[in-house]
This record gives C-alpha cells, sequence and structure tokens, in this order.
C-alpha cells in the first residue's frame, strides 16, 4: 500500500506540475505548434535518465525510483498529449508541423535521456 501512495502523490505531483510548466512555456509562444507539451516531455526524458543513471549507482531506493520515475515522471511526461496535438495538427492540414512535432519528440527525447544517463556516469 505504501508503495502504491508514493506512486499516487509523486503522479498527483507531476500531473499539476506538467500543467502548469506546458502552459508557460506555450504562452510564450505566438503558435499553433505544441511547445508547452514537447519542452515538457524533453524535460521530463531527461530528468528520467537522471533517475535512472542515479539508481544505478544505488543513490535511490526502490521506492524513491518508484515515486520519481513512475509517480512524478509518469504524470509528468505526457504521451497522449503528443498523440492528441499531432492528430490535431493532422486534421488542420498542418503536415509539416506534425511531422517536425513527431521527429523532435522522438530525436530530442530520445537524446535527453541519454544525455541524462551519461551525464550521471560522468559525474
Amino acid at each position: 500500500m505504501k508503495i502504491i501512495l508514493l506512486i499516487g502523490i509523486g503522479s498527483f505531483i507531476g500531473g499539476i506540475s506538467r500543467y502548469l510548466l506546458s502552459l508557460f512555456i506555450q504562452n510564450k509562444f505566438l503558435s499553433t505548434f505544441p511547445f508547452g507539451t514537447l519542452g515538457v516531455n524533453i524535460m521530463a526524458c531527461f530528468l528520467i535518465g537522471i533517475v535512472f543513471g542515479l539508481s544505478e549507482r544505488g543513490n535511490f531506493n526502490m521506492e524513491w525510483r518508484l515515486f520519481l520515475a513512475t509517480g512524478f515522471l509518469g504524470g509528468f511526461s505526457t504521451f497522449s498529449s503528443f498523440s492528441m496535438e499531432t492528430v490535431g495538427l493532422l486534421r488542420d492540414g498542418q503536415m509539416w508541423q506534425a511531422f517536425t512535432y513527431i521527429m523532435s519528440s522522438m530525436v530530442i527525447c530520445l537524446l535527453a535521456t541519454f544525455i541524462g544517463i551519461s551525464l550521471i556516469k560522468l559525474l
């Protein structure tokens, strides 16, 4: 039960943080391109790389890893919003923006995770 509560609390905090940060980022751009979700997902991927890098070194026990990775970062990142925003761009005929969003999400997010893990290995 303790693990379920830790994941739930982390997810609650992560979801609210995602919403607020995504709005903040999106409001900085006068564009239909979903910069808010992209920015949040890049941050989440970088942070999950750090969390797993630290976990591999034994810096986090299982409870902290579940709270941070499954709970907070699971609530913070959002594949469903990415999917819906992509479908919206496609539906609106914004093929180039949809392609750019898909490719930048895949490439930059994977790179961010790799950088997060690599950064911890360097320290």
